[in-house]
């Protein structure tokens, strides 16, 4: 079906003979032109309906015998708003949407359902505009027959942006060819309390991980930066990075709740992903529930005009969280009002609320402020040019660009998933498994399954889809090894009677694989909050978002498991997959050895069993520390530098601290050196001098591996009071045995700068070390270099 033109007006008809096309239809015309053209022809409801997008996209939409058929729900949608701006969720498919394999679009019809939908909006819009779709991609497509990959925590802990990089390049490729536009995905969430249950959704503990990582998640997505009006590749989405800002310190790990923050606090942990975001090109992002110094995110001017805009020159689009708009009416009075609070503070694009839907009446009030609404409608429309929707509206017509194949996501979910394997501990020094070993057992809640490998926002999987630690092993094992399982118990509750065949297996062999861990699979029977967040049912989810623990326990009969196995005096190796830090102490006292894995995604399963086999080497380091108990909380490594007492009923050092991570293979690695000792301020900040830091690494072991070298500063003299220690690069550094390797780190701005008393970023004169180990326990007890910074 053609592409309806617009409705145009005498006074906007050309001359006779000139081109008919209005300047928005030209493709060869600047972005901001024709935005600036189709704005100058468009009422106050088509403008207000560009920044709505009040509906779930999977009530759009119902399955027929012979494919799609478009809702009454749609139909009025789209008469509302003389079209439509966005339509969140089109692709989505969980226990929320209720969208499963029976009633959602798979891969093989998802392009044909978005220009079903393309179509029917495009002609109720007088100016032919068309819908943005916006999915959710927190670790990969969350939609039918998308490709999984592990989650945030997870990437976190493989320290390789280049890795994922080449995910998220995957997975917006995938939504493209789906017909799928726009990519919300978590990013500058930074954990602070890891009872919070999206703790999985964040990259770590640490701004500078987080920092790079984001900016390979938008180089991924979007591309390598480009201008605010430059195009984007059929291929490439654009990314809402979320959350802005503070999120993840929310008061008592609890979802939504206040975050107590501090400026200074805000500008060292919570924004530096999201300026790092920013400078990679990210498209938008989102701004979050909590608020910051009493005034919430989505109506905080300060954080999203003056800071975001104004001092970072951003020129992108901010989107609203689900139904945070509507919140702001405890503050402004109403939800007119409130819309208009939202919009002059800076947020373009609302979900789900009602405020936006009433901006219209917010005008006529006189609560907008001059250019407010015409600035949000160019953003969007901008972000819709970019896409060369106007040219290009269905995914018919990107057909040149195919979708991925899935058998390449799988092998690059399957790479995330061994690089994030960590392994704790292994003083029984029973890894990787000998060949001497017969006899194994695998035991545990986890051991023969995948539904809880997976992680929150996760669609429903195809029967067979991933690999469990039990099939891999069964697999992988050399021939002739006997590979005996027994459960023993469930992820939560205290039901024991599965435990005596758990240690019947585990007497009768030679090793035991222990697999542990929580859960953020969501059923069916879990229920919802308005906004999507889980409230607590039959599931057995301990984990994911609105799931929040006031401890960090698991089960209580994983624990009675892990005793009863640990007594045989059969070696055990305990695996834990998670979705946050548990406080597990009695596997580090009592397990020969101990490894994370997060949640690796469908094929987790593999990934471990190659690390346990010694087909891999556990490469994986801490993202966040792991603590002893709950009560030590918090036990970030870079808290402020003060006398950090222990407590009297126990200590309050982490069980592992931030960048631990052992290897197969042993590494040594000499006293970090200079290229100068004193550096000028005024050159470092300008980039004019960068002194260099050199390191010998050497692989003292018998087997090939992979270190990461960690360069943390300790600023010794400083304007500001200073944090112990804060990680300001790494490197990845491949070694055979024997081999030795002189590792260089340029020490400019961006290693050295600070936030100063005005919260400006810059070098600031005074004296820092600057420490270079495998983690961050062992950066404290490293030779330092000094460097003197002049004013």
């Amino acid at each position: 079906m053609p592409i309806p033109e617009p409705m145009a007006a005498v006074a906007d008809q050309p001359p006779s003979g000139e081109d008919s096309r209005p300047l928005y239809r030209d493709p060869a015309a600047p972005v901001d032109a024709r935005v600036r053209d189709l704005l100058s022809r468009m009422t106050l409801k088509e403008k207000v309906g560009q920044l709505n997008q009040r509906m779930y996209g999977w009530k759009a939409y119902r399955r027929t015998p012979d494919g799609f058929e478009l809702t009454d729900a749609l139909y009025a949608e789209t008469e509302r708003f003389a079209g439509l701006g966005a339509l969140y969720g089109l692709f989505r498919a969980d226990a929320w949407s209720g969208v499963d394999h029976t009633t959602g679009a798979g891969a093989a019809d998802s392009a044909a359902l978005a220009d079903m939908v393309q179509r029917h909006v495009m002609e109720r819009s007088r100016l032919g505009i068309p819908v943005l779709f916006v999915e959710e991609v927190p670790h990969g497509h969350m939609a039918l027959d998308g490709t999984v990959l592990p989650v945030n925590l997870a990437v976190g802990a493989t320290w390789d942006p280049a890795l994922y990089e080449r995910a998220a390049a995957h997975a917006a490729a995938e939504l493209r060819a789906r017909g799928g536009h726009v990519a919300l995905v978590s990013a500058l969430d930074i954990v602070r309390d890891p009872r919070w249950g999206r703790t999985e959704e964040c990259f770590g503990e640490d701004p500078h991980l987080a920092a790079r990582l984001t900016e390979a998640l938008v180089h991924g997505m979007q591309g390598q930066p480009a201008g605010p009006h430059e195009l984007f590749a059929d291929d490439k989405a654009p990314v809402v990075l979320k959350h802005f800002a503070g999120q993840g310190a929310t008061i008592g790990g609890r979802n939504s709740a206040e975050s107590e923050l501090g400026l200074r606090e805000l500008h060292e942990i919570h924004l530096p992903a999201a300026r790092a975001g920013v400078r990679a090109g990210a498209a938008a992002v989102m701004a979050a529930y909590n608020e910051v110094d009493g005034q919430p995110c989505s109506g905080n001017r300060a954080l999203l005009h003056e800071l975001l805009r104004r001092r970072w020159g951003f020129e992108g689009l901010v989107m609203a969280d689900g139904l945070a708009v509507d919140r702001l009416a405890r503050i402004s009075g109403d939800t007119v009002s409130a819309g208009a609070l939202a919009l002059n503070s800076g947020v373009d694009l609302s979900l789900w609320d009602e405020g936006f839907t009433r901006l219209e009446e917010a005008v006529e009030r006189g609560l907008v402020r001059d250019g407010a609404l015409d600035a949000a409608v160019a953003r969007v429309l901008t972000l819709k040019f970019r896409l060369g929707l106007f040219e290009r509206p269905y995914a018919a017509d990107r057909l040149t660009t195919p979708a991925p194949p899935a058998a390449h996501g799988r092998e690059l979910s399957t790479a995330l998933a061994r690089s994030a394997v960590t392994l704790l501990h292994d003083e029984g020094r029973v890894l990787p498994v000998s060949s001497n070993v017969s006899r194994i057992a695998v035991l545990g809640p986890h051991a023969a399954t995948t539904a809880h490998q997976l992680g929150d926002y996760t669609a429903p999987q195809h029967p067979g889809t991933g690999t469990s630690v039990l099939d891999a092993l069964r697999r992988l094992a050399p021939p002739g090894v006997d590979i005996r399982h027994a459960r023993g118990c469930a992820l939560t509750g205290g039901d024991l009677s599965g435990i005596p065949d758990a240690v019947a297996a585990a007497g009768a062999s030679d090793l035991a694989v222990l697999v542990l861990g929580g859960s953020s699979a969501r059923t069916p029977e879990t229920g919802f909050a308005a906004n999507g967040a889980a409230l607590q049912g039959v599931s057995e989810m301990t984990c994911g978002e609105g799931v929040d623990l006031a401890g960090l326990r698991l089960g209580e009969a994983q624990y009675a498991l892990l005793d009863a196995v640990t007594a045989t005096g059969t070696p055990t190796v305990v695996v834990l997959v998670q979705g946050r830090p548990h406080a597990v102490p009695e596997a580090a006292e009592r397990a020969a050895a101990l490894l994370t894995a997060w949640y690796p995604g469908p094929w987790g399963g593999e990934a471990i069993a190659e690390v346990l086999l010694g087909h891999a080497d556990p490469v994986g380091r801490l993202p966040v520390s792991i603590p002893r108990s709950a009560g030590q909380l918090p036990v970030y490594y870079n808290h402020k530098d003060t006398e950090y007492g222990n407590y009297v009923d126990a200590g309050a050092r982490p069980l592992y601290s931030f960048g631990h991570g052992l290897s197969y293979t042993r590494f040594a690695y000499g006293v970090p050196r200079l290229s100068h000792d004193t550096a000028a301020a005024a050159g470092l900040n300008t980039g004019a001098e960068a002194p260099t830091c050199d390191v010998e690494v050497a692989n003292t072991g018998t087997r090939h591996g992979r270190t990461i070298v960690q360069v943390y500063v300790r600023r010794l003299t400083t304007p500001v009071w200073p944090r112990t220690l804060e990680l300001r690069a790494f490197r990845s550094v491949d070694l055979a045995p024997g081999e030795w390797r002189t590792v260089s780190i340029a020490l400019g701005r961006d290693e050295l700068a600070q936030v100063s008393g005005d919260l400006e970023t810059a070098v600031l004169p005074g004296t820092v070390e600057i420490r270079v180990a495998e983690s961050s326990s062992a950066a404290l007890g490293a030779v330092p270099a000094v460097l003197r910074i002049t004013g």
